[in-house]
């Protein structure tokens, strides 16, 4: 079972209210997303709040919206945010990406999302879980297509999505109008395959791609590569 709670180096994640608790996923797309222009932005399915946090402590100046179709998330995404000394800039709501875009006026210069992945997969018995895991509620074509109509003329989007899906990810946000910007392909151990990409898209027309690659343990369990953590160091208290 995992810890009710997770410490980083300038706040910590309460967990024991959301589905999906912190995970390497969410490090690396909240340490790898480019903020550092944007003003406003939208987490969307923050679960514990993990990458509002990490992008307020990234970004001095943003004010963080988050969003979760889940309530017990949402509401644990908000104790999270009061308790971090960002607490004026973070809010989080209890709705879904298509409701809030309705009622939203703002034009976010960014959107960032650590969306559900798993497709005509067996779920379990947790209705949260499964809200939080599988693509049914969220999936790659309305969130990169909401993600369009809510962001300014110049806006972003970042996501981290399993390797195999990329092409397909890619294709929808093609069509919809979004250019890629940056490309990571991440690796857990340099003898496996490609596990997850790390995308940010741009409405703007860009010049060119950024394309790298990540292993995150080159040397056994735990032996972290220096690439991972010069990402993640400002983060992790073992690094």
């Amino acid at each position: 079972m995992a810890n009710s709670w997770f410490k980083f180096k300038q706040f910590a994640i309460n967990q024991d209210k959301a589905a999906m608790k912190v995970g390497t996923d969410g490090v690396i797309l909240g340490a790898w997303a480019d903020v550092s222009e944007s003003k406003t932005i939208l987490d969307v399915g923050t679960g514990t709040g993990l990458l509002s946090l990490m992008l307020a402590q990234r970004n001095t100046q943003a004010k963080i919206t988050a969003i979760d179709i889940d309530k017990d998330a949402a509401l644990q995404a908000n104790e999270n945010f009061l308790a971090s000394e960002w607490t004026k800039r973070l809010l989080a709501i209890h709705t879904s990406l298509e409701d809030y875009s309705e009622a939203s006026c703002t034009a976010f210069d960014f959107v960032i999302c650590n969306p559900p992945f798993f497709k005509n997969a067996f779920k379990s018995h947790d209705d949260s879980r499964n809200k939080a895991r599988h693509d049914d509620c969220l999936s790659y074509r309305e969130l990169i297509n909401v993600s369009y109509r809510i962001t300014a003329a110049s806006g972003r989007l970042a996501v981290i999505i399993p390797y195999q899906t990329e092409k397909e990810f890619l294709n929808i946000a093609s069509q919809e109008g979004f250019f890629l910007k940056r490309l990571l392909r991440v690796k857990p151990t340099p003898k496996k395959d490609f596990v997850r990409s790390v995308i940010e898209l741009y409405k703007n027309e860009v010049a060119d791609t950024e394309m790298s690659r990540m292993i995150i343990e080159d040397g056994g369990r735990h032996a972290y590569s220096d690439d991972y953590i010069h990402l993640t160091k400002d983060f992790y208290l073992a690094l």
